[in-house]
């Protein structure tokens, strides 16, 4: 592929994973806050077993694409740059399309597919064939005292990037994940308000949404979650139709499911659940 740049022209790493062969369609990988798509290699050689091609990008401000780390330039940044992967790829090739987001990356995707549902569409929506959302951050779980400082913040330094106050320790009970998280030079724990805000009005926007969903999804989330609120997604699996969604909730995982020690568990049920498409 191609350099791609975002409409604002910040250039966007993209990484591959294709099959020799034929495959069945095209998983597109978008991770999480702070962290870059190639965290997900293993993920993307799992998928490639199951004959699905694999893509993934790192988002604005992330790994080693451009713009400043942890920050957007206008609330839907995430969501434009996410349709210009999507552009792209299916120029090279038309073929089944599933989007597979993970934490951040999970809220980004499901509000890019929400907007399916708007009856005035943003020009970035484009459809896909299905979505998987791995403890996506529908609930960030922030606090009274965080949502006043967030307004206050969102109107006066809205740029500015702070820590994002998570301990890397939450992610994964595999001590080996943790300190390659630790060491690795692209990932960071930046954050600006502007961003934090599409965060909390994505997860209302995307749990009011629930009862309407016509895309069939995947929800897999970790119940001991401590970087997101586990109840978002619990919300939306108890709201969204039973015909759409196909969901389970790991008790003892923490954050990163697919990081986890027992992370062979979510991923027999991510490629069970994707022979399923037709």
């Amino acid at each position: 592929m191609h350099a791609l740049h975002t409409r604002d022209d910040l250039p966007l790493h993209v990484r591959q994973w294709t099959l020799k062969g034929g495959s069945r369609g095209l998983v597109l990988l978008v991770h999480g806050l702070g962290e870059h798509i190639g965290r997900y290699a293993p993920l993307a050689a799992w998928l490639n077993q199951a004959q699905w091609d694999v893509a993934g990008y790192d988002h604005r401000g992330h790994g080693a694409s451009g713009g400043p780390r942890g920050a957007i330039a206008r609330p839907d940044s995430l969501l434009d740059d996410l349709g210009v992967v999507i552009t792209a790829l299916r120029n090279e090739a038309r073929r089944p399309l599933v989007l597979l987001g993970h934490s951040l990356g999970g809220l980004v995707v499901a509000r890019f597919v929400a907007e399916g549902l708007a009856i005035q569409r943003a020009s970035w929506w484009q459809p896909v064939d299905a979505l998987v959302m791995s403890s996506p951050a529908l609930d960030p779980g922030m606090s009274r005292w965080q949502r006043a400082l967030l307004a206050v913040m969102g109107s006066l330094a809205p740029h500015l990037a702070v820590g994002n106050g998570l301990n890397p320790e939450w992610i994964s009970h595999d001590p080996a994940i943790v300190r390659a998280y630790i060491e690795d030079p692209l990932v960071h724990d930046r954050v600006t308000p502007m961003l934090v805000r599409f965060i909390v009005d994505a997860g209302l926007a995307v749990r009011a949404c629930a009862p309407r969903w016509s895309v069939p999804t995947l929800l897999m989330w970790a119940g001991a979650d401590r970087c997101v609120a586990p109840a978002g997604s619990a919300a939306f699996a108890a709201a969204a139709p039973r015909e759409r969604l196909t969901h389970t909730c790991y008790p003892q995982m923490a954050h990163e499911i697919f990081n986890e020690p027992e992370r062979e568990q979510p991923m027999a049920e991510l490629t069970r659940w994707l022979a399923t498409l037709p």
